[in-house]
């Protein structure tokens, strides 16, 4: 049964209890939102009163933030990003004539998400802006999960937890070589056959939960631990200075066109990762950003050069009367 009080609750107390968690701190918070320290706390204090629930707990030291508060905060963050986004958005859509739509992608994924950016034509409504954001996939997720973003291209190995999740393609792991090296003659590659090179994959993402145990378990006991990097580039440097064998998904290597580099099948067993489209359940902030999903979700399923397709808005009939 709903308590009548928690309506009293104010988008002003939402974000007081957001800055605050973000701070983590009463001073800095209050200094951040222009006013007092107690002005602050009695906010939290009637917002607390106000949902009958304890969210923080309070000493000289440091601020914590209950159990319940957690589960508080990430609703309370969805609210306020959405707010302060579609506020954005009505002013841009006003002031510009343009829809927002905010993408997020995984770097390696970002080629086949300009390429349906260029072929998705909506027609019946505002012309859409795309605001672009490239992160790891951990990071897309929670901005999703937040409101930062309508919709991101990201790669799991896991379902993502309360956001709907729509199977895109599938990416495999593959060896990057100097030239020279004896498995180049190959063109392909098994793990046993990697034997106790050492090898160089990326720090974040999904290799960690990938990669590491694929090479524990499939042919690299005894080798030197690998080197791990943030980009590219330095993967790439350690491959041409012979130290390493690049693991890296495929889909980094697409734009790969280096003479002294060659790119191999890993096989024996083939380790892939899920590249995905997620988005929040439920309404869209705008219906551009479900155009683009309904876009995405028939046309990057399939490995078939993009069409030109344009979405009709469907009309919102006002009120009678």
């Amino acid at each position: 049964m709903e308590n009548p009080a928690i309506r009293a609750l104010t988008l002003r107390h939402l974000q007081f209890f957001s800055v605050l968690m973000q701070e983590g701190h009463f001073g800095r918070a209050a200094k951040r939102l222009a006013i007092t320290q107690p002005a602050l706390s009695n906010a939290i204090k009637q917002m607390e009163k106000l949902l009958g629930a304890q969210l923080l707990t309070r000493n000289t030291h440091r601020l914590e933030i209950t159990p319940l508060g957690t589960e508080v905060l990430a609703r309370t963050d969805f609210l306020v990003n959405t707010v302060d986004l579609a506020l954005q958005d009505i002013h841009h859509v006003v002031q510009r004539g343009r829809a927002l739509v905010r993408v997020g992608v995984i770097p390696s994924a970002s080629t086949r998400l300009a390429a349906a950016v260029n072929a998705f034509k909506p027609t019946g409504g505002p012309a859409v802006e795309f605001v672009w954001r490239d992160a790891p996939s951990t990071v897309l997720l929670q901005e999703v999960r937040e409101g930062r973003l309508d919709l991101a291209l990201a790669a799991i190995t896991e379902p993502p937890g309360g956001l709907t999740c729509i199977d895109l393609f599938q990416d495999p792991l593959v060896l990057v070589v100097r030239r020279d090296h004896p498995l180049a003659r190959e063109g392909k590659a098994s793990w046993k056959a990697i034997g106790h090179e050492r090898l160089v994959l990326f720090e974040s993402g999904s290799m960690p939960a990938l990669g590491e145990p694929a090479r524990a378990q499939f042919g690299q006991q005894g080798a030197q631990a690998p080197y791990h990097v943030r980009y590219s580039e330095t993967l790439y440097a350690l491959v041409r200075g012979g130290m390493a064998l690049g693991l890296m998904p495929q889909l980094y290597t697409t734009s790969l066109h280096d003479p002294e580099l060659a790119v191999l099948a890993l096989q024996d067993p083939r380790i892939e990762r899920r590249v995905v489209l997620v988005y929040r359940p439920g309404p869209m902030r705008n219906a551009a950003a479900k155009d683009f999903i309904d876009f995405l979700r028939e046309h990057l399923t399939q490995p078939k050069k993009l069409k030109v397709r344009r979405f009709a808005r469907k009309s919102v009939a006002g009120p009678k009367g």
